[in-house]
């Protein structure tokens, strides 16, 4: 009976994480000064993301990055030139977030350094900026001018606001 009731709280967990991270990720794209032209965002709906990883594990993390990546799918067609295009830029680019409690974290004088947020943002980082190169033929130089603000404010946003929910959500 209790391994019954841990199974549906850890779905319902992960229903609620992907219905968060579509609802940030809408909002989003809807306000203009958070949007770049040719996709890419600050991503504020990452946070979910790593969130998830670091309160369900990396699997609950993958599976919460999956059915996210799906819903976006419904919501809105993806910034992508090709299937190799959106793999990359997509599934894995997102898929690191899902990872991130794989990566240690540190106590600095008291304070938390989740390494996992700035790790799973310069790889995400790393892939676009590549990717930017490979499919969108823009020179390393322009791919890093795109890539690098709206990639800076989401590790930002990131390191701010997860150890604060994770904090906060330790109390529940």
């Amino acid at each position: 009976m209790k391994e019954n009731r841990k199974e549906v709280l850890y779905l319902v967990q992960i229903a609620l994480y992907a219905a968060i991270f579509i609802v940030l990720d809408f909002i989003s794209n809807m306000i203009p000064f958070l949007k770049m032209p040719q996709g890419g965002s600050i991503g504020l709906s990452v946070i979910v993301l790593l969130l998830a990883s670091y309160r369900l594990g990396w699997k609950g993390g993958l599976t919460v990055v999956g059915i996210s990546l799906v819903l976006m799918m419904i919501s809105g067609p993806p910034f992508s030139q090709n299937m190799l295009d959106y793999f990359l830029e997509y599934v894995v680019a997102f898929g690191v977030y899902g990872l991130a409690v794989l990566l240690p974290t540190f106590n600095v004088k008291g304070i938390p350094i989740h390494t996992g947020i700035y790790g799973t943002n310069f790889i995400r980082f790393l892939i676009h900026w590549a990717a930017g190169v490979w499919f969108w033929e823009t020179t390393w130089s322009a791919s890093f001018a795109y890539n690098a603000p709206y990639m800076l404010a989401t590790t930002i946003a990131c390191a701010i606001m997860t150890p604060i929910l994770l904090q906060r959500l330790k109390k529940i």
